[in-house]
């Protein structure tokens, strides 16, 4: 083998299952061989960022490896938002880029692509990934592979791969797996017992399930522990979509003064509350209406467990799930589970469109035709996402990048074959939504509910009166058939109804469902969401003078 089969074999051998790229002159040599070997297939896209978003998705679909190939400079520095986003939302993708050639770097001449020094991107992704490596040393390769991917499998971040144009045709050994973490069982056994004590002296123990559970591929197993302790379950905004597979005793999403009263009396009132890679963060709990004590939670993220004052380090998640299902009984405590009640029912009449009406649509269709799995841009539309049935979702609740919707939906198609729905604002769309000119190509039909209010809304609800929010209103439904879909607009929840029954029954083509939503109109979700932010971030009130 040549250096680069031997990396898409050793990429294949940990799980990955296909790559994403888009080609340049420090690229070509590589892409050529991706393209020959057939090892992995390759999709191109049309923008660097949406190659990193689909990688990103495709990760989170399959729980391995997305792979984003790009070229020197010009492409992996335009990539560096979508690798950033991955590596806050602990996405195992690896970063393939072109490089100048071990001559070129001698030869003393600056180098086109080149931004400071032509170590300068190395540099810059040593900030956004878990590891690097540029593969200079044909005899070396092997083991620099193994380590970086076996680091982004373990940490379930980002990684970097550089790769020479003129090393690419080298020979090269295979790439050995990399070695399993050792784990000491006297710590692991000495965690889990400290959990499931603490677990069974708490009154009202309550599991929230973060986004580790899936990165590591432990839904199944994390159903069954909650079933065996009796734990009620919910999952947090960034979790949203996690366990919709399984028979979890599953509540509902988490959201504080956004989310429902009853979920949050049930998180916030816990004297047990178990979070199970779950990443403790602002989208996640900053709009507590009670303020969660996190020294009195059991903490297991990012390879170690806290508990209270103390921490187990180097105890993996995988390793604790199955520590505690091993020791595990059933609890003597009833588990007493209401799960949340979507909408359903949308009269099919003339009234106008709101994005809760969206959500109840949605419901209406899942119910009729079965679940789909969800991508999701910023904004209102993953707001609207927590009103629609629990289904997969993908979607950037943590770093909360525009632009991620339609390409992750590209993602998730490539990476499992089921159709998706996303769902997108008119804002994000004129970033990446020109990427589904790109479905006719591989056979991709989603369904795209396209949330067109002229206006970065969610922005304008925090400071309504700057006018930079407003959008123009480009008529998207009569661009799809140019980019090789079809188009519809709708004004009123009976053609919103029907768009979406024959955008159903419509295979092969995407299908662009443009939704006229009035300005100022928001779902249910992000009005209690804008609300208990600014009641919570606004200053007391001073105390009346009384004389």
């Amino acid at each position: 083998m040549n250096l680069v089969e031997s990396l898409l074999q050793a990429l294949k051998d940990h799980g990955a299952r296909e790559i994403f790229g888009i080609p340049g002159d420090f690229a070509l040599p590589y892409f050529r061989i991706i393209e020959q070997s057939k090892i992995l297939p390759l999709y191109t896209l049309s923008h660097e960022p949406a190659v990193g978003f689909a990688a990103d998705a495709a990760s989170r679909a399959h729980q391995g490896l997305g792979v984003a190939a790009v070229t020197y400079g010009a492409g992996a520095l335009n990539m560096v938002n979508a690798v950033a986003a991955a590596y806050a939302e602990k996405s195992p993708l690896v970063v393939l880029s072109g490089g100048p050639g071990k001559g070129e770097s001698r030869s003393g001449l600056l180098l086109h692509h080149q931004a400071k020094t032509l170590d300068s991107q190395f540099q810059m992704f040593r900030e956004i990934t878990c590891d690097q490596v540029r593969l200079d040393d044909a005899a070396r390769a092997p083991a620099d592979i193994s380590r970086v991917l076996g680091n982004a499998l373990r940490n379930s971040e980002p990684v970097y791969i550089e790769i020479p144009r003129d090393m690419v045709g080298l020979p090269c050994a295979a790439v050995p797996r990399a070695a399993a973490v050792e784990i000491d069982p006297e710590a692991l056994a000495a965690c889990v017992e400290e959990i499931l004590a603490r677990l069974a002296a708490a009154t009202s123990p309550v599991l929230m399930a973060g986004i580790e559970v899936r990165r590591f591929d432990l839904e199944d197993k994390v159903a069954e522990l909650a079933r065996r302790l009796g734990l009620p379950v919910v999952t947090s905004f960034m979790g949203r979509g996690l366990l919709a597979a399984q028979e979890a005793p599953l509540v509902g999403t988490y959201m504080g003064v956004a989310g429902l009263p009853e979920i949050t009396r049930l998180v916030e009132g816990s004297d047990g509350l178990f979070l199970l890679g779950e990443i403790v963060c602002d989208t996640n709990f900053a709009v507590s209406e009670t303020k969660i004590d996190l020294r009195k939670t059991i903490q297991a993220l990012d390879g170690r467990v806290t508990l209270g004052y103390h921490v187990y380090p180097r105890i993996p998640l995988a390793a604790l799930v199955d520590g505690l299902l091993a020791r595990a009984g059933r609890l003597d405590r009833p588990c007493h589970i209401v799960p949340t009640a979507y909408p359903r029912d949308m009269p099919a009449d003339g009234a106008g469109i709101t994005p809760s009406d969206i959500a109840t649509a949605v419901n209406d269709l899942i119910a009729a035709h079965g679940r789909m799995p969800i991508a999701a841009d910023m904004g209102d539309c993953l707001f609207t996402a927590m009103e629609i049935e629990h289904t997969a979702l993908v979607a950037p609740g943590y770093y909360a990048t525009m632009g991620y919707g339609v390409p992750a939906g590209l993602g998730l198609q490539a990476a499992t074959g089921q159709r998706p729905l996303i769902l997108v604002g008119d804002g994000a769309f004129q970033m990446t939504g020109w990427e589904l000119g790109n479905c006719r190509r591989y056979g991709w039909d989603p369904i795209v509910l396209l949330f067109n209010n002229a206006s970065w809304e969610m922005l304008r609800t925090f400071q309504p009166e700057s006018g930079f929010n407003d959008l123009g209103d480009w008529g998207y439904a009569d661009m799809a058939a140019g980019l090789g879909g079809d188009g519809v607009r709708v004004g009123t929840r009976a053609e919103l109804e029907a768009a979406l029954e024959r955008a159903m029954a419509t295979r092969g083509r995407f299908q662009l469902i443009e939704i006229a939503i009035p300005r100022g109109v928001l779902s249910a979700t992000l009005q209690r969401f804008v609300a208990g932010v600014k009641r919570l971030s606004s200053p007391p009130r001073p105390a009346e003078i009384t004389t």
